[in-house]
C-alpha cells in the first residue's frame, strides 16, 4: 500500500511538473524554432519585412540549414538563384556582397533575400501573398497568371495557383507564418 502511494505522489509530481513546464514555457517553440533571430531581425527592419515572413521563407526554403545549394543551383538559406542574386546585389547596392557569400554565409544571405522579398512586396503592391508567389515562381510568372485570370492573387484563392510547386509553396510559408506569429510573442 505504501508502494503504490509513493507512485502516486511522483506521478502527480511529475505530472504537475510537465504542466507547468508547458504553460509557463513557450513549448510549441520546439516544433517551430526560428534561427538566425538577430540576423533576421536587423535585415527585417532594414527592409521593412515581416520578420516573421522572412523566417516562414527561410524554413520552406532551405529549414535553416547553411551552405545549401539547391538541385536547380539556388543558394543559402534563402534559396536565391545566381541570376537573382546577382541582379538584387546590383540593384541593392551590395559590392561587399558575393554568390560564395550567399551560398556559405547567413548575414549576407538574408540581406540579399531579404531586399528582394521586399522589392517584390513593392512591385505588387504590398500585397505579401503575390510576393511569396513571385519569390518562388518568378515576378513575370506570376503577372502572366494574373493577366490571363488563371489567379487573382488573393490569399482566399491560393488553391488557383496553376503551378503546383508555387501552390504548396504559399501555402506552406502561410502555414509556418501563422505558426510563428501565433508561437512567438514579439521577435
Amino acid at each position: 500500500m505504501r508502494l503504490f502511494r509513493k507512485k502516486r505522489v511522483l506521478m502527480l509530481l511529475f505530472t504537475t511538473f510537465v504542466m507547468l513546464l508547458f504553460f509557463n514555457s513557450n513549448w510549441m517553440s520546439w516544433f517551430y524554432p526560428i534561427h538566425f533571430k538577430e540576423e533576421i531581425k536587423l535585415q527585417a527592419e532594414e527592409y521593412d519585412v515581416d520578420p516573421y515572413l522572412i523566417a516562414a521563407i527561410i524554413r520552406v526554403e532551405s529549414n535553416f540549414k547553411t551552405g545549401k545549394e539547391s538541385s536547380k543551383g539556388a543558394l543559402g538559406i534563402m534559396q536565391l538563384m545566381p541570376n537573382t542574386a546577382t541582379w538584387a546585389m546590383e540593384m541593392a547596392k551590395l559590392p561587399e556582397v558575393s554568390l560564395d557569400r550567399i551560398k556559405h554565409e547567413v548575414s549576407p544571405n538574408v540581406q540579399l533575400g531579404t531586399w528582394y522579398l521586399s522589392s517584390l512586396i513593392k512591385q505588387f503592391d504590398g500585397n505579401r501573398t503575390i510576393a511569396i508567389a513571385a519569390y518562388n515562381a518568378g515576378p513575370g510568372n506570376v503577372k502572366s497568371w494574373m493577366n490571363k485570370g488563371l489567379w487573382d492573387g488573393q490569399l482566399e484563392t491560393v488553391k488557383e495557383i496553376p503551378i503546383d510547386q508555387t501552390r504548396h509553396y504559399v501555402q506552406r510559408v502561410l502555414y509556418y507564418y501563422e505558426k510563428y506569429t501565433d508561437v512567438y510573442d514579439k521577435f
